[in-house]
């Protein structure tokens, strides 16, 4: 599928034949928002899981009444269906819509967050010596983690924020390990197996102070 036109927050793709007005309103209710858009990345990227309203707003960091809004678009287009009662109901990909694959396929390839970005984000965590891309973030999912971090004075409850907050947006769980600089160097030493796990495989060094 060809890449869209950037132009505000939905897309446009000309096509060779007529568009059925109906496709046309599947769309606009598929691409709407960031909201929605998160919301599309948690069910796609999780087809085989089921979440509650309360599960969803908690995942993509949105309010409990704009979970419930998309979460019910997305119910009336057909891409989600519902499970369970009305008090405990919980909602899944439908694996019966038409553009289920499509769509995965597309928003796969347009889904990235800028490296500055993370690294940003994880500079209010402490003092960064490695941080470090791998698994999910090179396309290559062998290894165990997919982010890790090291550091001096890390802070691991504003790091769990940070890597919720890429979740948020990724729509998927992000795998990461954190370690200060001393444990890193002697497990580096003694060729621990969670990181061989990362350096093994293909990765991205977004910082390195300490010389790999």
């Amino acid at each position: 599928m060809r890449p869209p036109p950037k132009a505000g927050g939905a897309f446009c793709v000309l096509s060779p034949k007529p568009v059925h007005w109906r496709h046309m309103e599947l769309l606009a209710k598929l691409f709407g928002s960031s909201a929605r858009l998160k919301t599309l990345r948690l069910f796609v990227f999780n087809q085989e899981a089921a979440f509650t309203l309360a599960e969803v707003a908690q995942r993509t960091k949105l309010s409990k009444p704009a979970a419930r809004r998309e979460v019910a678009e997305l119910l009336s287009s057909g891409l989600l269906r519902k499970r369970g009662g009305q008090a405990i109901g919980r909602y899944q990909a439908n694996p019966r819509f038409e553009h289920l694959a499509a769509l995965d396929t597309f928003i796969r390839e347009t889904t990235s967050v800028r490296p500055q970005d993370i690294l940003a984000r994880l500079k209010r965590v402490g003092s960064l010596r490695l941080v470090a891309l791998s698994g999910f973030f090179t396309g290559i999912l062998e290894p165990k983690i997919d982010l890790l971090v090291v550091g001096d004075n890390l802070e691991e409850r504003s790091l769990v924020l940070v890597v919720r907050s890429l979740e948020a947006e990724l729509g998927r769980e992000i795998r990461y390990a954190s370690f200060a600089t001393q444990d890193f160097r002697y497990r580096l030493g003694v060729y621990d197996r969670l990181l061989r796990d990362v350096f093994d495989y293909p990765h991205r060094l977004l910082i390195d102070k300490i010389g790999l």
